[in-house]
């Protein structure tokens, strides 16, 4: 399955905020995930915490109010933590939960999503909006839309090819990055919750991430143009940066910047060597090596591979990496002309070819 989007070219805003088209987009794109993969019902409670602290927040609060107008509606920047911590207790299993944040929400020690996925709620989270201003903002609101054909269609498929392949390889223009090991089982995020303890995440979604079984037959070179910077925002710079890999770790790096040497360092000065970790696979075709959002946590959706630097990966555990160790979960993103599994091919032209 072979898919490409057409990117319209945005019309500028009436005095600065999101125009009605683009909250009307909103509006269509939320009703599908709230139907389609959250799977809520007027039979649940929804609770939707949100500010106003930027024109996005304003535009998609204005969006869920449209879709859920039987909701319950939170402003965090006027009411106590213990408000808010008190509306989630009078929630069941399975009612809803929607966090809309400028940044990100903090109650002290109270871990969130982590608190309310513990309570067998359902939860849409969008942070750090305000790292997306105008035009970006009316990509962030494309990303939203949900295909269920193409995200499970294709999810799926590659997570086959994943699963059965006993190597891969990452073509980025002149160089490879070759994995020359099976993968670890692929996790998916594509809006399909079936069969899973937790029904939502970050939004957002499209993605199916793995990395290789044995960490030290990765080898080869790859260029990024993109990295995660220490502000955790997209960070790209003038010509692509080369990694050079040597069994799983970051040996060299060739036409570098000083923001990436400071990101390198600090692996360094805390893990004493870089690994390369994550092969992730991004669907979303809201986003492109062309056209971004500043979020790295977001942008990490992108249409194409992502890897990540750092011993950290909570999602698979390595018997010669001590999680308590590993800190850093740096995500890079690589020119991508082709990627192969075994020998055959399965993204090239900016879209994946299963």
């Amino acid at each position: 399955m072979t898919a490409s989007i057409a990117h319209p070219a945005p019309i500028s805003p009436p005095s600065g905020m999101i125009p009605e088209g683009a909250i009307d987009a909103a509006e269509k794109h939320l009703r599908d995930i709230l139907s389609l993969a959250i799977k809520h019902s007027d039979r649940h409670r929804a609770l939707v915490v949100t500010d106003s602290r930027c024109d996005l927040a304003v535009a998609l609060t204005e969006a869920y109010r449209r879709c859920l107008p039987e909701a319950h509606f939170i402003d965090f920047d006027s009411v106590t933590p213990d408000t808010v911590l008190a509306a989630f207790a009078e929630l069941g299993a399975d009612d809803l939960v929607i966090l809309v944040q400028s940044t990100n929400f903090r109650l002290e020690a109270f871990r969130i999503r982590v608190e309310l996925f513990k309570r067998s709620l359902k939860v849409i989270e969008h942070p750090h909006l305000s790292r997306m201003p105008w035009p970006q903002s009316l990509h962030y609101i494309e990303s939203l839309a949900y295909d269920p054909a193409y995200y499970r269609g294709v999810g799926q498929a590659l997570k086959a090819r994943i699963d059965s392949a006993g190597s891969g390889i990452v073509d980025s223009g002149g160089e490879q990055l070759v994995f020359a090991s099976p993968f670890e089982s692929a996790k998916l995020n594509i809006g399909d919750y079936s069969g899973m303890n937790n029904v939502g995440g970050q939004f957002p979604i499209g993605e199916v991430f793995t990395e290789a079984q044995d960490l030290e037959a990765v080898n080869g070179r790859v260029r990024i143009f993109v990295f995660g910077d220490t502000s955790f925002r997209v960070n790209r710079p003038t010509k692509p940066i080369t990694l050079v890999i040597n069994k799983g770790r970051v040996v060299d790096v060739i036409d570098s910047t000083p923001d990436f040497d400071q990101v390198l360092a600090n692996i360094r000065a805390d893990e004493g060597e870089v690994w390369l970790r994550e092969l992730g696979f991004g669907m979303n075709r809201a986003f492109s090596q062309e056209r971004m959002v500043s979020d790295i946590g977001t942008y990490e959706r992108m249409c194409g591979v992502h890897l990540s630097l750092g011993a950290k990966h909570g999602v698979y555990s390595k018997p010669n990496i001590k999680r308590a160790s590993a800190r850093y979960h740096i995500d890079v993103f690589a020119v991508t002309e082709a990627v192969y599994l075994d020998d055959e091919i399965v993204y090239r032209n900016g879209a994946w070819q299963v």
